[in-house]
């Protein structure tokens, strides 16, 4: 299966490019869909979560405060990795069934941080969803709601835009309409489709 890694910093648009290819019948497995599907109640997730960081870290319902765990955890690199510890191997578990899983002609992997969490090694191809800084950070402020402070904090966690693009095997440009958009994936859907077919020739 040929698998194209999707990515772009945070207000790229990485969503309404995923969307418009799930349209053109392509399956998209989506990273943060991943990482929350592993710490759902019920979860070997969940539990291990719940037996280092206690009880206080769950919701009414039983299932993840994440806003309460973020707080530990964003200041104290230690309960961080501790959590990734716990994490990052059954993302990487459950992304490699879901993969595994698709039958459209490529598979997508989502990830906003495809390249910084290695999960890049799970693809053959990897296209970078690039926009300016500028329109980056104005989106994002709209969209959540968020200080440009905690905009600029998110932005700079990620790759920067230069060094995104050097690690990408091609790039989509999302600084205009989403009619434009959805043109420049189409063009784009067309070449991936060549590409997994010369791939599954091999």
């Amino acid at each position: 299966m040929f698998v194209v890694g999707i990515t772009g910093g945070i207000g790229s648009g990485k969503s309404a490019v995923t969307d418009h290819l799930e349209t053109l019948g392509i399956t998209v497995v989506d990273a943060d869909k991943v990482a929350r599907v592993v710490v759902e109640p019920g979860t070997s997730g969940l539990a291990a979560i719940v037996e280092h960081f206690g009880e206080d870290i769950l919701l009414a319902d039983g299932g993840l405060d994440r806003a309460a765990l973020r707080k530990i955890v964003f200041d104290n690199p230690e309960e961080r990795k501790v959590l990734e510890g716990i994490t990052h191997p059954r993302i990487r578990d459950e992304i490699a069934r879901q993969l595994s899983q698709a039958s459209s002609p490529y598979v997508v992997l989502s990830s906003p941080l495809l390249l910084e969490s290695g999960q890049n090694t799970f693809t053959d191809y990897v296209v970078v969803v690039d926009v300016p800084e500028e329109v980056q950070l104005r989106r994002t402020m709209a969209r959540d709601d968020n200080s440009e402070a905690l905009v600029k904090q998110i932005m700079a966690a990620q790759l920067d835009r230069q060094t995104r693009l050097a690690r990408a095997d091609t790039s989509i440009t999302n600084d205009a309409s989403l009619e434009q958009l959805c043109e420049r994936v189409e063009a784009m859907h067309e070449d991936l489709l060549v590409r997994a077919a010369t791939a599954s020739d091999q």
